[in-house]
């Protein structure tokens, strides 16, 4: 089959691709608790989906007044994570539907991640979602994380794509907002699918209200197949 009508796809890692945020937020309390924070809740951390790493422990530091330099923060919570990644990831079983048929069909693909570069590495390598990518992009990476484009943008470079001829896969707000202000069509994914009513899922050219648990890889290749030209539509409503 002609891939010629189907654009580039980014996609995000985290919440995305494979289900770390659990991962994410044991490490970050394991790390709060080290400075005495005690009541860092999953609800708390929801707040930071889609946000850098760096980015996420800046705010955290400030909230706790936390005094420690923010790189041995950083180093910390790549430690942490890293040993839960190792021990325990899981890819969405859609998601891994979608990224196998899209590069038997030759479509240019990458992962635009928030996580740091080790993070990144790491997580595809223990779930063999290394076989399907050659072009990562870190947050460390580029000047500003998500929401602002510079992530999606060079991702774009490196596959050599312009932006108008990608397709970003989301979880989060901020990614989606990222993709949107990048000019590119988005696909998006609530890891909580209660978010799904904020309006920045409006931008998304299509989305699945129900989360992980709605998605499914079909749907979104034949959106895919007409170039995302269509409306925004929602899964299940064409």
């Amino acid at each position: 089959m002609s891939t010629s009508r189907i654009p580039a796809v980014i996609f995000d890692l985290d919440g995305t691709l494979v289900d770390s945020e659990p991962n994410y937020y044991e490490a970050g309390r394991r790390l709060l608790a080290q400075y005495g924070v005690a009541d860092f809740s999953w609800e708390h951390h929801s707040r930071f989906i889609g946000i850098s790493t760096r980015e996420t422990l800046e705010a955290l530091r400030e909230e706790y007044g936390i005094t420690a330099p923010l790189d041995k923060l950083l180093a910390e919570q790549d430690r942490l994570y890293l040993e839960r990644v190792r021990a325990s990831t899981e890819v969405f079983p859609q998601m891994r539907t979608f990224v196998e048929r899209l590069r038997a069909e030759g479509v240019r693909t990458a992962v635009a991640s928030g996580s740091s570069r080790a993070a990144i590495d790491v997580a595809l390598g223990v779930t063999g979602l290394d076989a399907y990518f050659t072009t990562t992009v870190s947050a460390e990476e580029v000047p500003r994380g998500k929401p602002e484009p510079d992530i999606f943008l060079e991702a774009a470079r490196r596959l050599g794509a312009g932006p108008a001829d990608c397709v970003v896969v989301e979880d989060a707000a901020p990614g989606v907002a990222a993709a949107h202000a990048a000019g590119m069509r988005c696909v998006a994914i609530p890891y909580v699918p209660g978010t799904a009513s904020d309006p920045v899922y409006g931008t998304a050219g299509l989305l699945f209200p129900g989360g992980q648990g709605e998605f499914t890889s079909e749907v979104a290749y034949e959106w895919l197949l007409g170039a995302g030209h269509g409306p925004v539509g929602r899964a299940g409503n064409p």
